[in-house]
């Protein structure tokens, strides 16, 4: 299962592929959403780990591109923008989860496993 992680934050992309390498699960990790557009690797991503608020594009309007494109990759957004109200409409709107920064390990275990059909 490939989980691809797109986020601005630098330390981000740093720690946390090998978090997720750790759950069993390869990674991939893209700077901004253009990028990871523009990659090979939509088409193999079962997992999106996906910031909100990233420059260019947010997780937001790649969210709704792939949604556009046909591809319903599951998709659990991460932001350092504690509301709940936001959280709740992205989970409506189809995500599985809304993970507010710093996470807990098993929070984000939880969140790639409803993702990925593993509960």
């Amino acid at each position: 299962m490939l989980v691809t992680l797109v986020d601005d934050d630098e330390a981000v992309r740093e720690s946390l592929p090998d978090l997720v390498r750790v759950f069993g699960y390869a990674v991939s990790v893209f700077s901004s959403a253009e990028a990871f557009l523009a990659s090979e690797v939509v088409d193999q991503t079962h997992c999106l780990v996906l910031d909100i608020n990233m420059p260019g594009m947010g997780g937001l309007g790649l969210f709704r591109e792939l949604k556009r494109l046909g591809k319903n990759v599951p998709v659990v957004f991460i932001t350092a923008h504690k509301d709940a109200a936001n959280r709740d409409r992205l989970i409506a709107q189809g995500a599985c989860d809304c993970l507010f920064k710093p996470f807990s390990d098993t929070a984000l275990l939880a969140a790639l496993k409803v993702a990925l059909g593993e509960n």
